[in-house]
């Protein structure tokens, strides 16, 4: 579900287009999956969606897909594919002590290409790493209608909570986290809070300034992988979102 917080910003720049929004609820969660498995899932699931939904663009809504699988989407589709990244060069602007929390999945926060985008944007900041997973169980169990743990938000945060040196900025690099800027606020409200949306949403109204947006009265669909009690629920939520249905994809 972590995909609605970008889903949420670039709709909001681009009301009048058609939206479709796919889950993989069957390799969930992508951060424990090989690399491998990612790329090959991805390929097919988008791969088959953008022909038979004569999709536009493509947005990986998801800081894991999009470091392992954009290269090989890039190659195979012959529309723009806009993937997320974790939000340092914002982060490192709007910084006022230089002092920065990064919280992601394990996986997004060891991968060479933060280390890169850290080198290059916050090079004068001290960056906190925080890799944690079970904030995306209680983003999803949110979304789902359950209730958040609080303990299991204050477990998470409890190292930015307690740094000698109180980050004055916290990235959200995990598309799940806005979800939770509410329960995250309560441990630490005097943090600023900067994610990836905004930037995605911009460049994906600069990709599609020149296309001619036709009027069309059919509306967007959400799809999964798997049909079981947890999607069930979760429909619910993505009707509210503005998504016709939630249908299961039948060749997963």
């Amino acid at each position: 579900m972590g995909g609605l917080s970008v889903y949420q910003e670039v709709k909001r720049q681009l009301p009048d287009h058609r939206y479709d929004y796919i889950f993989d609820n069957a390799y969930f969660p992508y951060g424990e999956q090989p690399e491998h498995v990612i790329v090959q899932r991805c390929s097919t699931l988008i791969g088959s969606l953008v022909t038979s939904r004569e999709i536009d663009l493509v947005v990986i809504a998801c800081n894991t897909a999009s470091t392992v699988a954009l290269p090989c989407l890039r190659e195979q589709l012959t529309i723009p594919v806009v993937g997320v990244v974790p939000a340092i060069k914002p982060a490192a602007k709007v910084s006022k002590n230089n002092h920065i929390a990064l919280l992601a999945t394990p996986a997004t926060v060891q991968r060479p290409y933060t280390d890169h985008l850290i080198e290059e944007f916050a090079a004068q900041c001290d960056v906190l790493r925080v890799g944690v997973t079970n904030l995306v169980v209680q983003a999803e169990r949110k979304m789902a209608g359950y209730t958040v743990d609080m303990n299991e938000i204050y477990r998470a945060l409890e190292p930015v909570i307690t740094a000698d040196i109180q980050p004055d900025t916290l990235v959200l690099g995990c598309t799940h986290f806005p979800l939770l800027k509410e329960e995250i606020h309560q441990q630490l409200p005097d943090i600023t809070l900067v994610d990836s949306g905004a930037a995605i949403a911009k460049r994906v109204a600069c990709l599609l300034k020149d296309a001619v947006n036709q009027p069309n009265e059919e509306k967007g669909k959400a799809f999964c992988a798997i049909m079981d009690e947890d999607a069930h629920k979760k429909s619910h939520i993505l009707k509210e979102y503005g998504f016709d249905c939630l249908e299961a994809l039948e060749f997963c």
